[in-house]
């Protein structure tokens, strides 16, 4: 009896001792877990500051040499087609009048100017993928699993007739940090503007919220 009572005592429970320690190396677990995803994130974002300022470097590249916007070449396919080479595989061509036109809601499902622009940079070499690739397997991942488009129409309050670059899939903490690297940190003023909806046509939304996933465009 005397042997069982002192085992019930020595399996009494945790002491105070033990339990901080357990719940320091939670704490710990915790902490590196939050901090690897806000490493994740910021890695995310990264990524994407340098796909909104290296495809219009590409597109400006792209005028460089051909004197035209990627996308808005033209003026016939087989003026393209002509140059040989990777040209000889793209299907679109552009009507030469300065800006990326296509209806809105193909920004992330493109065709004719709005293909060619991803089409052209591929064949010019200044982007990597075939040229060949229509749709929106033609258009390049973002960094947060979502598509890059282009247009030129009228885009959360920016006017039609400037071209611009979007990302959908954006999510709210990520659109935050680049908006505040990128423009004025809000979402509907400056050159950087964003929206809820999966497609930019509808207006830019007068405050960011992170748990909401967004649309954003950047003038180019």
């Amino acid at each position: 009896m005397n042997n069982m009572s002192g085992m019930a005592k020595r399996q009494s429970g945790f002491t105070l001792i033990e339990i901080a320690i357990v719940l320091v190396i939670v704490g710990l677990l915790l902490g590196g877990v939050l901090q690897g995803q806000q490493l994740i994130e910021n890695s995310r974002v990264r990524a994407a500051v340098n796909d909104i300022k290296g495809v219009p470097a590409a597109a400006y590249s792209y005028m460089d040499r051909y004197s035209r916007f990627p996308g808005d070449d033209g003026p016939s396919l087989v003026a393209l087609t002509g140059r040989g080479g990777a040209w000889a595989n793209i299907t679109a061509f552009g009507n030469q009048n300065g800006t990326l036109d296509g209806a809105i809601n193909l920004t992330f499902a493109p065709t004719l100017e709005l293909l060619g622009f991803w089409q052209h940079l591929k064949a010019a070499g200044f982007i990597p993928g075939n040229p060949a690739t229509i749709g929106a397997p033609a258009l390049p991942q973002n960094p947060f699993g979502g598509l890059i488009g282009v247009n030129s129409g009228l885009i959360q309050g920016m006017p039609a007739g400037t071209n611009k670059l979007c990302m959908n899939n954006v999510p709210g903490s990520a659109a935050i940090a680049l908006d505040g690297q990128l423009d004025d940190g809000l979402p509907n003023s400056g050159s950087f503007r964003a929206n809820l909806t999966a497609l930019p046509l509808a207006a830019a939304e007068a405050t960011y919220d992170e748990n909401n996933l967004y649309t954003v465009c950047i003038r180019i």
